[in-house]
């Protein structure tokens, strides 16, 4: 079986290994993978910036979709040939996040391999069903992004139709968020730095979009556009940006804090409490929460934005891409 490895930081150092067929023990599942996705979080990984101490050699990457190779005794939920695709905390099952559930995410520990590799086992608890109209790329973008953004609004942010969101950029969880809002009727104003992206984000109904090159107090256009602040914002800036999401929200409306990919920057607290704005920290979510998200793209029949699709053997070359900055919703990789 062929897998990925991170033996030292930079991606030019990811090591293509080969390692022994896994096999199914009581209760588990070998996923033969067909295709999986990056985030932010994955690159941070490999650099080395996300865990300077990151115990080595660990295999990189949370979001793959696959079939199901083989069962281990007892298991009842799965049969070879099904599609399935793990969930990011591979203990998370339901309710609110813990330290013990968090340190069970996929791709950041030699105990919890990521997916970067041809197959792996998984407790038949840690896996949720793809739904048919899904093919396995599309699939693969909703365990970390399409989950976050869905926590993000739904779970933490209790969206109702009519609302407005904001997403900042056109990244993963960004577009997801512009997609979610759609499905439950809320009005989506993004921000972006191009006409290009700002066209690709209307024709996935983003109402305004703001040109953050062209108009650098984007918080003002926004609050311009809707007349008072936006009821939610998905916050992937970090501190970067989170001044300006503060400016943009409502009074007593909701950041659902996310990213950290913008340049660092300072925050004053005074406008938060002043006008009563809750701040929530986002750090994906349950499988129930997946199997929402799920649900609920499939009875819109939405499918999820993907930008570029690389071979497993350029999986170098997706993370360059995808570092760059350049895409639009997902970047994926895809096994023959």
């Amino acid at each position: 079986m062929k897998a990925y490895e991170i033996h030292e930081f930079g991606i030019e150092n990811l090591k293509l290994v080969d390692r022994p067929e896994p096999v199914a023990d009581k209760g588990e599942v070998v996923v033969r993978f067909k295709a999986m996705s990056l985030n932010f979080r994955d690159l941070m990984i490999v650099d080395g910036a996300y865990n300077p101490r990151l115990k080595m050699p660990v295999v990189p990457l949370s979001d793959g979709a696959g079939i199901v190779d083989s069962v281990g005794s007892g298991v009842t939920k799965w049969k070879v040939g099904d599609h399935v695709m793990p969930i990011f905390c591979q203990r998370w099952f339901e309710g609110s996040s813990t330290d013990e559930k968090r340190k069970t995410a996929l791709g950041g520990s030699p105990e919890w391999d990521g997916v970067l590799r041809e197959s792996g086992t998984f407790s038949q608890d840690s896996l949720v069903a793809i739904p048919q109209y899904l093919s396995f790329e599309e699939a693969a973008t909703f365990p970390c992004a399409g989950l976050t953004a869905w926590n993000a609004l739904v779970t933490s942010g209790a969206l109702k139709a009519g609302e407005t969101v904001l997403t900042l950029g056109t990244g993963g969880v960004s577009v997801f968020a512009a997609q979610i809002a759609k499905i439950h009727g809320a009005r989506v104003i993004g921000t972006t730095s191009s006409d290009e992206k700002a066209a690709r984000l209307r024709s996935l109904g983003v109402g305004d979009v703001v040109n953050y090159r062209e108009h650098e107090n984007w918080d003002k256009a926004v609050v311009e556009l809707n007349g008072g602040g936006v009821d939610h914002v998905v916050e992937v800036g970090g501190s970067g940006t989170l001044s300006r999401s503060i400016n943009a929200v409502r009074t007593s409306g909701h950041i659902a804090v996310i990213g950290a990919v913008a340049e660092p920057g300072s925050i004053d607290p005074i406008p938060i409490l002043m006008r009563s704005i809750r701040l929530q920290g986002i750090f994906t979510g349950s499988r129930d929460q997946l199997v929402a998200v799920l649900k609920a793209f499939e009875l819109a029949q939405a499918v999820p934005v993907i930008d570029r699709i690389f071979s497993f053997d350029d999986a170098r070359d997706a993370m360059s891409y995808m570092k760059n900055g350049s895409h639009f919703g997902k970047v994926v990789i895809s096994v023959k």
